[in-house]
């Protein structure tokens, strides 16, 4: 364990509330964009649902369980979902969408199609829309958005990666995350990556999810897995997401919010770049 934690944060009460208060107040800088959309993408059993469902549950005042969620060789989402993010049981939706995506897998063919996550994020994929792993969606495919706005289009992409499975990902679906990621750089949006299961990885933020930061192993997962996708530290989070408990934890909450915050961030350098209101065909 190291002495001093190699970031800063504030594991009190009055923080969570504070991360709270920050994205429930958000708005997007552009105005006809209600709500910012963050696309999750990620190997199968990386916790994209369960991160939907944590974050959720932290705004809910409960843990909760929206989004299919478990363990399963292969991906328990096989339809594109966009979530809204509700405060309380009949809150109104926050400015945030977290959209899931089927998972990523090694085996061509199979997963979710890297041509579907570019006309994903170009916002032509509607929600509920069943992914043909052998056939990435078409111009002419039912449902098609032909003519989507910046509304529906994606505002920040998020990988998630299991810290437990960065050492043994295998090469090719490096590759593949690494095409992924090259797409996305030419269509300019912001990325970033969740680390979840910071604490299936190390005992010590199992003990204790405050001494993450000061957890030299994840310290040296979260700089493997920058190393691996191109992707610099900073722009790395981790993340612990609710499996097993029934009730909310102040600690764990933090580091979730904490995630959104940085997403709604990097949104907001997106729209600078974008400008405003602008069509897409």
């Amino acid at each position: 364990m190291l002495e001093k934690p190699w970031r800063t944060v504030q594991w009190k009460a009055e923080k969570r509330k504070e991360l709270i208060d920050t994205i429930r107040s958000y708005k997007p800088p552009v105005t006809t964009v209600p709500q910012v959309r963050v696309l999750l993408v990620g190997p199968v059993g990386a916790g994209k649902s369960s991160f939907f469902n944590s974050v959720n549950s932290v705004f809910r005042g409960h843990v909760t369980s929206q989004a299919s969620a478990g363990s399963s060789a292969t991906s328990l989402t096989t339809k594109f979902r966009s979530y809204f993010v509700k405060e309380g049981r009949d809150g109104k939706p926050l400015p945030v969408v977290l959209c899931d995506t089927m998972g990523l897998e090694e085996v061509t063919g199979a997963g979710l199609d890297v041509d579907d996550v570019v006309s994903i994020i170009n916002g032509h994929v509607p929600d509920r829309y069943q992914f043909n792993p052998s056939t990435a969606i078409q111009k002419n495919t039912p449902g098609f958005i032909k003519s989507a706005e910046l509304k529906d289009r994606i505002h920040c992409v998020a990988f998630v990666m299991d810290a437990c499975k960065v050492k043994i990902m295998s090469a090719k679906l490096e590759e593949k995350l690494t095409t992924i990621r090259k797409k996305i750089n030419l269509i300019g949006v912001p990325q970033l990556v969740l680390l979840t299961k910071v604490d299936e990885a190390c005992e010590l933020v199992a003990s204790d999810v405050s001494s993450v930061y000061k957890s030299k192993f994840i310290e040296g997962k979260m700089q493997e897995v920058g190393a691996r996708l191109g992707i610099p530290v900073c722009c790395i989070v981790p993340v612990r997401n609710y499996n097993n408990e029934l009730e909310l934890d102040c600690n764990t909450d933090i580091l979730l919010l904490s995630a959104v915050i940085q997403m709604l961030r990097l949104a907001d350098n997106y729209f600078d770049d974008v400008g405003c209101d602008e069509k897409y065909d």
